[in-house]
Parts: C-alpha cells; structure tokens; sequence
C-alpha cells in the first residue's frame, strides 16, 4: 500500500458547479489559500486544472485532487479511468480521490486494476470514496492509502440514506487496518457535526457546501425566503 499524508481535522472542498461565476482557476486558488490560512490541513480539488491552479497559489497545500467525468451507460463519475487518474496525479495532487464502489466502471475496467496500476506505475496513493462498510474494507485491502464514506446516499444501493455516513464510521474504523485513515465526507453542514465525525472515529472530516458552496446556500435561503 502507497502511504500518503495522514489527515487529521478539516480538508475543505473547494468546488463550484457548472456555469458558476466561482469556477474559475484563480477564485478556487484563491478560496483553497483562505481555507488553509484559517486552519484547514488540506483542500479537496475538482480538475486538472484547479489541482494545477491551487498547486502554483499554495505549494505547500496537501490535496486530494479528482475529475468528474461522465460516461454514458455509467453511473461512476469520480476519476472514473485510468487516463484520469493520470491526469490528476500529473496536475499535482498528493492523493488521488476515485470512485470505489462495486458499480461497474467505464468499459468495465475492474477496480483492482486501476488500483494496482496508479500504485506501482504512478506511486499514487489513493482515496477511496465508497458508500458501504464492504466497499471501504475491499478498497483497503486493494490498496488505497484513505477510506471516505463520499458516496454515502450518492448511489443506487444506498439512495434512500442521508448523510452524514453515521453509521459507516464505527464498524469502518474497527475494521480497517490501523494504518488507513478515515475519512468522513458528505453532509457534514455545522462545526458540531464535525466534531461529532471526529468523536465517531474519523480522522479527517471533508466540509464543502456548508463552506465553499456559495452557489447552492445562496439558493438554499432565496428558497426558504420565498416559501
């Protein structure tokens, strides 16, 4: 297994949608740089391009960089492919975050291939977002380097379950080896809930909307307002 950095406390998603005024290069760099003058021990980065952007702002940034990216037929959209991973790790990242569930994958390429290869051709470590207890053990026993419960209620298995991933932190902490960290993302919208993640056995806990999701809090209170 590649190690990688060991995250303790906050990684803020520094992300913006499609069309968003905020998905510009420098704006990410720029938002990535405050979170990490405020305290934040790493920023979670969405492109080639934004990985690249926040690297050259902040050198010594630890950041777990991905690519969404779409194929038809194919519901697995987080660094779905090899050419990806490549992508992402050249642009810069420290670890490389990809989907890890058991869902098939573009051109049904397996898992463990795509593992093995980022490993031992590139020395990439690797985040494994899953949404089960047995998707975050196998991922492990792979050999990513970091667990994260991102796709909790994200896919078809788990679409009636609301993040946070409560109940995934405790078995995957006693189960995962002592040399995997934990990490828990999705859902987390307030400080206590944060503290609540770490109380539950994750290492690091990854807050995007509720602090770089301009975008979708804005609407969320021009709804609330108008309703």
């Amino acid at each position: 297994m590649i190690q990688a950095p060991w995250p303790r406390g906050l990684i803020v998603s520094v992300q913006a949608p499609e069309g968003s005024p905020l998905r510009q290069p420098d704006v990410i760099a720029a938002m990535a740089e405050a979170s990490l003058l405020q305290g934040a021990r790493g920023v979670r980065l969405e492109s080639p391009e934004h990985i690249g952007a926040v690297r050259r702002r902040c050198p010594e940034a630890l950041i777990v960089g991905l690519w969404k990216r779409s194929h038809a037929g194919c519901s697995v959209y987080i660094t779905p492919t090899w050419e990806d991973i490549q992508a992402v790790w050249a642009a810069g990242a420290d670890v490389v975050a990809l989907d890890a569930t058991t869902r098939p994958r573009p051109g049904g390429v397996p898992l463990a291939e795509l593992i093995e290869r980022a490993t031992q051709d590139l020395g990439a470590p690797l985040m494994a977002d899953v949404a089960s207890v047995d998707e975050g053990l196998q991922a492990a026993r792979l050999g990513c380097a970091w667990v994260g419960t991102t796709l909790y209620g994200y896919t078809e298995a788990t679409a009636g379950c609301q993040p946070p991933a409560w109940d995934l932190l405790g078995p995957l902490r006693r189960d995962l080896p002592g040399e995997v960290p934990l990490i828990c993302e999705g859902g987390i919208s307030s400080p206590q809930q944060a503290r609540e993640a770490s109380q539950r056995g994750a290492d690091a806990v990854v807050v995007g909307t509720a602090i770089t999701g301009i975008d979708l809090q804005v609407a969320a209170y021009g709804r609330a307002l108008q309703d």
